[in-house]
């Protein structure tokens, strides 16, 4: 039988308790809540995607000189690829969602 719904975390893995009223009380810094805010976010998943593409870069070299199987080359090469595809989706919305701010009138 399936668990319900309820018994599943509502948190990820390893992160914090929430603090009670934290988000409602201006005076309390994001950093002391523990949350982390969005340039750090977006810095992670840059290095992320460049450690990403650096061995898919790795692997695709090592393939040209017949020390890697043709599977793990493809296999490196299309998840890179998929990174990519993401960062450039998330890009094109933090530039949409940008020009829309910008817009608004004041």
């Amino acid at each position: 039988m399936l668990d319900p719904i309820s018994s599943l975390p509502t948190r990820p893995p390893g992160a914090a308790p929430a603090t009670p009223g934290a988000a409602n009380n201006p005076a309390v810094p994001a950093s002391e809540t523990g949350a982390a805010d969005f340039a750090s976010l977006i810095g992670e998943a840059v290095s992320s995607l460049a450690q990403t593409l650096r061995s898919a870069e790795q692997v695709s070299v090592s393939g040209i000189k017949g020390t890697a199987s043709m599977q793990d080359v493809v296999e490196t090469v299309m998840s890179a690829e998929q990174s990519l595809q993401a960062a450039i989706a998330v890009r094109d919305k933090i530039v949409s969602a940008y020009l829309e701010i910008s817009r608004m009138a004041i």
